[in-house]
């Protein structure tokens, strides 16, 4: 047991009451000793085992499997039945909204898994490629649109991989509103839109795109100027153990 403290971990009322001498076996914590645990008995729970079956992983799983499922639903009926194209949208809505929650959950009651680090942007990038690849194809969205997208997150995630000996590069504000524009944006061509909503989507699409390109320049300076700070630091490092 970590040390919950005994309103968090459902203690009796004796317990609470029983006094002890400060840094005796058992004794109660001063109050400034230690952080209460965030989330009361669920956060305790989480902060005494963070196995692989915990909520923020099962969130994820759920977002994988959603991935073939919405696939199905787009192409039902050739993909341009509005009925399967508006449960398309529900599986794609759920997939980005336990986006959200799994992160939220991970951080908070410290339920960060090796599994979970592999398997959520896994699950990110197949339900947003799926969804673009199958508007592309169906002629709701040009290729090059999706080739763009597509590139630019493979690429920032390869850059990533190559810099991280050096440091690593930190989500930005601007990468996280283009997700949530790519999100957008995505969705509502996943529906059949017709008129000012088929223009608006339209409008937002490229507000998205530019998001992307954006972010991800912003991407490769800061991982240029991350590997020239590193390659620094070591040569000072070396020079100083030569010295």
């Amino acid at each position: 047991m970590t040390g919950v403290p005994a309103s968090a971990a459902g203690g009796s009322p004796g317990a609470k009451s029983a006094t002890s001498a400060p840094g005796a076996p058992g004794a109660p914590s001063a109050p400034g000793d230690a952080k209460p645990v965030r989330g009361g008995k669920l956060g305790a729970a989480a902060v005494n085992q963070a196995s692989l079956w915990n909520i923020a992983n099962i969130l994820t799983m759920v977002r994988l499997v959603l991935v073939p499922g919405f696939v199905v639903l787009m192409l039902m009926d050739g993909g341009y039945d509005p009925v399967w194209r508006a449960w398309a949208w529900a599986a794609f809505a759920v997939a980005m909204i336990t986006d959200i929650f799994d992160g939220h959950l991970a951080r908070t009651y410290n339920l960060v898994t090796d599994f979970g680090k592999i398997a959520d942007p896994i699950a990110d990038k197949a339900i947003m490629g799926s969804a673009l690849i199958c508007l592309s194809y169906l002629g709701d969205l040009p290729w090059w649109v999706t080739a763009v997208i597509l590139g630019r997150e493979l690429g920032i995630t390869l850059l990533r991989f190559v810099v991280i000996r050096y440091g690593v590069i930190p989500a930005s504000r601007g990468g996280k509103l283009k997700t949530l524009a790519q999100g957008t944006a995505v969705g509502m061509y996943v529906l059949v839109l017709e008129g000012p909503l088929a223009t608006l989507r339209f409008w937002v699409m490229a507000v998205a795109v530019i998001l992307t390109v954006v972010t991800g320049l912003d991407y490769v300076r800061q991982a240029i100027v991350l590997r020239r700070r590193g390659i620094a630091e070591r040569q000072a490092a070396a020079e100083g153990a030569e010295g």
